[in-house]
C-alpha cells in the first residue's frame, strides 16, 4: 500500500488568524522534530491561481454572488490540483505532515453560502467532494480545524489589514457576505465533524498564543498523541 502522511487543514473566514495559526503550529511541530511542511490556498505565487485572481478581483462580477458556486469552485480546485502535483504531493506520499491554510473545505463555506436552498447546498457538497477528492484525486484531510472567530472581531481585524495593505477583494468588500460565510463554516463544522476552536468573544479576539494551544490540542490525536481537551 502506498504510504501517506497526514493532511491537517486550518479553516476560517477572512482575517481570522489562519496564517498565524498555521505558522505557529508548523514551528511547534518542526521544533518537535517532525517531518512537516506548510501550504496555503489560493497559491498566489503559481500560474494556477490566475482564474482565482480574476474572480477575486471582480473580473467576472463585482459581487461574489455574480459568479456561480460551481464555476468559482472549479477555479480554486484547479489551483489545488496544480499545487498538489508540483509542490507537496511527494512529501505527503512519503509520510510528511502537511499543514494547509485553507483547502477544499473553504469552498464548503465560501461557495456553498451562495446556495440558500438546503437541498441545493447538499447536492453541491456531494458534487464538490466527488470533483476534488475523487475526480481530481486530491487527498482527504485527516483533520479540519475551524477557527471560530466571531464576525465582530474579524470585521475589526479585516479593517486594520485593509488599512495596512490597501488590498481588498470582492469577498472582503462585503461584510454581510463574510458574516454569512462564518455561519456556513459553523454549519459545515457540525455536519462534517471538524474540530472547532473558539477564537474570541464578541469583538474581542483571544491571543494568538492561547488559540495556538487549543489548535495543538486538537491536532495531537491525529498525530497519534494523547487527546487533549479543546475549548468548545
Amino acid at each position: 500500500m502506498e504510504a501517506k502522511g497526514k493532511l491537517i487543514i486550518l479553516e476560517a473566514g477572512d482575517a481570522s488568524g489562519k496564517e498565524t495559526q498555521t505558522r505557529l503550529l508548523y514551528e511547534r511541530l518542526l521544533a518537535e522534530g517532525r517531518d512537516v511542511m506548510r501550504v496555503s490556498f489560493p497559491d498566489y505565487d503559481s500560474d494556477s491561481s490566475a482564474l482565482v485572481k480574476m474572480y477575486l478581483r471582480g473580473d467576472f462580477g463585482a459581487q461574489a454572488a455574480d459568479v456561480d458556486a460551481y464555476a468559482a469552485s472549479a477555479f480554486f480546485a484547479v489551483d489545488r490540483y496544480a499545487s498538489f502535483h508540483t509542490k507537496w504531493g511527494a512529501a505527503y506520499r512519503r509520510g510528511s505532515v502537511v499543514l494547509s491554510d485553507r483547502y477544499v473545505t473553504s469552498n464548503m463555506a465560501h461557495q456553498a453560502v451562495k446556495l440558500t436552498d438546503t437541498k441545493a447546498r447538499q447536492e453541491y457538497f456531494t458534487w464538490l467532494e466527488d470533483f476534488e477528492y475523487v475526480r481530481l484525486g486530491l487527498p482527504r484531510p485527516d483533520l479540519v480545524v475551524f477557527l471560530d472567530m466571531p464576525p465582530e472581531a474579524s470585521d475589526r481585524l479585516l479593517a486594520v489589514r485593509a488599512k495596512e495593505t490597501g488590498a481588498v477583494d470582492i469577498h472582503e468588500k462585503d461584510c454581510n457576505y463574510l458574516h454569512r460565510v462564518h455561519d456556513a463554516y459553523a454549519e459545515a463544522a457540525k455536519q462534517f465533524g471538524w474540530a472547532r476552536v473558539v477564537c474570541g468573544e464578541g469583538a474581542v479576539p483571544r491571543t494568538p498564543e492561547t488559540i495556538a494551544e487549543d489548535v495543538y490540542a486538537a491536532v495531537l490525536p491525529v498525530l497519534g498523541e494523547k487527546e487533549t481537551d479543546v475549548h468548545d
